[in-house]
């Protein structure tokens, strides 16, 4: 997961980034409360901010993830709670990353596992299997056999390994990715537009709570201009 800064250090590097704006003759804003996020700190914004694939009205968090990422499956838990309590605006999906070659069988298990409507079904057993029983599920063989076990059609989870909805599924999300500018997992996403991450807040819960924030903002933004989100 990467380097925490704790709140002491996070507001030594607020300082020198506010003394770097003064000495290059920038406009200091006024500082926000210590328990607000900051852009740079606790979230960035998307190298390529991307349209989301919502309704009008609505906002989409995604989650970019490994199966084979510790940090991935410790997030599972509070991500399943946040996702419980979110209101009916709000839409979120996963995105199975691939930003190393050997993540490249679990990125086509996962699709292959949506073309078939079964991946949020077998999430936790995927990662039971990698995690738990240390089952490295590195081959498509491997893969089949999982869900094979699981009650899902060899035959028909091996035609959607191959399928081109699978390889399209798979180059809209190395696209989005890179648009976004992810660059470690687990990364959240939120309407295209920011990216937080639980180095960048200080844990998984943290990270969840500046999507709330930034899902807020959203909804404020969207209520001055185009009308109240659906709520």
């Amino acid at each position: 997961m990467g380097t925490r800064f704790d709140p002491g250090t996070r507001r030594v590097l607020r300082g020198f980034v506010a003394a770097g704006a003064l000495a290059a003759g920038a406009c200091a804003a006024p500082s926000r409360s210590g328990s607000q996020p900051e852009e740079g700190f606790e979230f960035r914004s998307a190298l390529e901010p991307q349209r989301p694939v919502v309704a009008t009205g609505r906002l989409e968090v995604i989650e970019f993830f490994w199966y084979g990422c510790p940090h991935c499956n410790a997030m599972e838990p509070p991500l399943a709670r946040w996702r419980a309590r979110q209101p009916p605006d709000v839409v979120f999906r996963k995105v199975h990353a691939a930003l190393a070659p050997r993540w490249s069988t679990h990125q086509r298990l996962f699709f292959a596992l949506r073309q078939l409507g079964a991946d949020e079904a077998l999430d936790a057993r995927v990662f039971r299997a990698i995690h738990v029983d240390g089952l490295p599920i590195d081959t498509r063989d491997a893969a089949a056999d999982l869900v094979a076990a699981a009650g899902l059609s060899r035959p028909a989870f091996l035609s959607a390994w191959v399928s081109p909805a699978t390889d399209a599924a798979i180059r809209d999300a190395d696209a989005l990715g890179q648009a976004l500018g992810i660059s470690g997992v687990p990364s959240l996403a939120v309407q295209g537009r920011w990216v937080t991450t639980p180095t960048m807040a200080g844990s998984y819960a943290e990270a969840l709570a500046v999507v709330d924030v930034l899902l807020e903002r959203e909804r404020v933004a969207t209520r001055g201009g185009t009308g109240a989100a659906t709520r």
